[in-house]
């Protein structure tokens, strides 16, 4: 079982038009699949985005990460991820959510990874109740889209609002701050200036 008293996000200090936010994200550095080509990364695509969003948004940043690390290698890394996808296997976070009560809306962002979450995402919102709550999925990924997550996501949490997520290729993370504002905003997030 999970020990919800630890791994507590920063206390953020400001609210938003959508209620006190949450960036949660699940990212990989290392060896990845970049515009066609096997890359090593020193910062997630993922990881990236989220940090972006938490500086326009001075929300509160949550890292979903496992307890046992994925393969180094990329390749050995997709075989891991679709045996979890196959069997269904939420592994072990290394760190809990204290809480998700404090939070109104909860920006969750992942790489797209056998046409959904990542499986850490998974066992990630099974552990905290997200009904009443808005959820706004981001997800990066090298030509696949959202896949079906924003389904998977109605299906794991419906009694929360599922907004239309935002899908952004990963050799474009670094030029998609305007989409993201946009994104934001459309969603009725308040961004900094």
């Amino acid at each position: 079982m999970y020990n919800h008293d630890v791994g507590n996000p920063i206390d953020g200090k400001r609210d938003t038009t959508m209620g006190k936010c949450l960036v949660a994200y699940f990212s990989r550095r290392g060896s990845n699949y970049v515009n066609g080509k096997i890359v090593d990364l020193k910062e997630g695509n993922t990881e990236y985005m989220a940090k972006m969003i938490q500086g326009l948004t001075d929300a509160d940043i949550f890292e979903i990460k496992t307890v046992k690390p994925y393969p180094d290698d990329y390749r050995q890394t997709a075989e891991v991820a679709t045996l979890e996808k196959l069997n269904n296997i939420r592994p072990q976070l290394a760190a809990v959510l204290k809480s998700a009560d404090a939070y109104d809306t909860l920006l969750l962002g992942y790489p797209n990874w056998c046409g959904t979450m990542p499986m850490a995402v998974f066992t990630f919102l099974d552990m905290h109740g997200w009904a009443g709550k808005i959820i706004m999925p981001f997800c990066t990924n090298e030509g696949s889209g959202m896949g079906h997550s924003e389904d998977d996501l109605k299906k794991m949490c419906p009694y929360a609002t599922i907004t239309p997520g935002l899908e952004v290729p990963g050799h474009l993370v670094h030029e998609s701050k305007p989409r993201v504002i946009e994104w934001l905003t459309a969603n009725g997030v308040q961004v900094k200036q």
